[in-house]
């Protein structure tokens, strides 16, 4: 499986961004999906995730009420919502899949990951 995030670039405090997963899998209405971000001098931090069904979505505490995971299946895509934006959600965001996941906050947990994009939010 292959993935492709695109989305990211500059907004101010407030604004939103809508990110992008591209797959390339046929069989990807059956992989569990997440994003995941990391910000200059941090590890790698869980942000959303939504099972393979679409029916389950967990998020983050520190994103929670502001960004929305969602997916499309039929196109082999799986979106971030991002409202609200605070400088501190500057990072490079990546999406990852796993096989059947039901939607996982576990990095560690998906075999595929896509290249990121970068979201910088100014203040």
């Amino acid at each position: 499986v292959q993935l492709q995030a695109f989305g990211g670039g500059l907004v101010q405090a407030g604004g939103s961004l809508r990110l992008s997963c591209a797959a390339s899998a046929r069989t990807f209405y059956r992989y569990g999906t997440g994003w995941f971000r990391q910000a200059p001098g941090k590890e790698r931090e869980f942000v959303a995730a939504i099972s393979w069904t679409g029916a389950s979505t967990v998020y983050a505490d520190s994103v929670k009420g502001r960004f929305t995971i969602s997916r499309d299946n039929a196109k082999k895509m799986v979106y971030l919502q991002m409202n609200g934006l605070k400088p501190e959600d500057t990072a490079v965001y990546y999406c990852a899949a796993d096989w059947a996941d039901v939607g996982s906050s576990v990095g560690s947990e998906y075999d595929y990951w896509g290249q990121g994009t970068l979201v910088t939010v100014s203040s």
